[in-house]
């Protein structure tokens, strides 16, 4: 009897232990079912993390630095656009202009818009002045700004930048997707066998071919802005230089006392050139107010005889 009960504690034993065995396998089993779900969202999460930390060790690697934006590089695998304004002056417009288009010629950039005005004797604007916008390769417009404080005097340089990679990534993303569908289509209508699915196919690959269309057309927008920089110029012609250093009181003092007696001088030439210009007019009312005044002189004088004349025939 002791023999059949220990037999018995045995095999209860045993069933036990490969009754807990075979829970621990089906829990393993779904620990590793459940990370294979996770893994794609898990990757995705990974690569917005890497794209973050990216950005953010780049705007601390600036911070620490110091450095300007103009000499800090870009990370690679982002997707910039980058705006540029410069305020110049310059002696001579028309020789900066020629030198402008050659050094964008020599750096495969183009000129997109050009503003030029000339001085009118109508305005307070004595000097001309123009207005450019021009694209230069992105990774060269360092180079081009260099060049641009070589021929003129930079009064202001200012640069803004602009991460569009999620907009990229996503509207390439929507571009290949539709690109598929457009296939998958195709394929659908060589095996379509009723009219009815035919005229269904043809209408959904019309949809898609459109919005295919101004998906590529946006992206092409965004590789342009990104390949090219865009550099607003606005050129004042000047005689002298506005001074980009601070300057001392010494030097504001004579600067002031000599500019009011530059604008002095400037306004007695503008005085008489206004009256040699307005001459013709000055005459006309000249004459026109002589004849005014005799008229009324002449009437006063009537009136004064004729109230003498009463007073005289009063008195007799």
């Amino acid at each position: 009897m002791k023999m059949k009960k220990l037999i018995c504690l045995a095999l209860a034993a045993l069933m036990t232990a490969s009754l807990l065995c075979g829970c621990g396998s089906s829990a393993k089993s779904s620990g590793s079912s459940m990370s294979y779900a996770e893994a794609p969202a898990m990757k995705a999460e990974a690569g917005m993390d890497m794209a973050a930390a990216e950005e953010v060790a780049y705007e601390n690697a600036v911070m620490d630095s110091g450095a300007s934006q103009s000499q800090a590089s870009l990370p690679e695998s982002r997707k910039w656009i980058i705006t540029v304004y410069l305020n110049t002056e310059t002696e001579d417009l028309d020789s900066l202009l020629e030198a402008l288009n050659q050094q964008m010629t020599e750096l495969g950039g183009y000129l997109e818009d050009q503003s030029i005005r000339n001085g009118s004797r109508y305005d307070q604007r004595r000097y001309r002045s123009a207005d450019l916008t021009i694209r230069v390769p992105a990774d060269r417009v360092d180079e081009f700004t260099q060049a641009v404080s070589g021929m003129a005097n930079v009064v202001s340089n200012r640069r803004e930048l602009e991460d569009i990679t999620l907009q990229y990534v996503s509207t390439e993303s929507r571009m290949l997707a539709l690109q598929t569908e457009e296939a998958r289509l195709l394929e659908l209508m060589e095996k379509a066998e009723t009219m009815s699915d035919l005229l269904e196919i043809e209408a959904r690959l019309t949809d898609v071919r459109y919005e295919l269309e101004s998906t590529t057309s946006q992206l092409r927008v965004y590789s342009n802005q990104v390949d090219y920089a865009t550099i607003h110029l606005s050129i004042e012609q000047v005689q002298e230089y506005t001074p980009v250093e601070e300057e001392t009181l010494w030097q504001r003092i004579s600067g002031g006392f000599m500019g009011s007696l530059k604008s002095v001088g400037e306004g007695i030439v503008d005085f008489f050139v206004w009256v040699i210009v307005s001459l013709p007019y000055l005459v006309i009312w000249g004459a026109v107010l002589a004849v005014v005044i005799i008229i009324f002189k002449k009437k006063k004088i009537k009136l004064f005889r004729r109230k003498k004349k009463e007073e005289k025939g009063e008195e007799s």
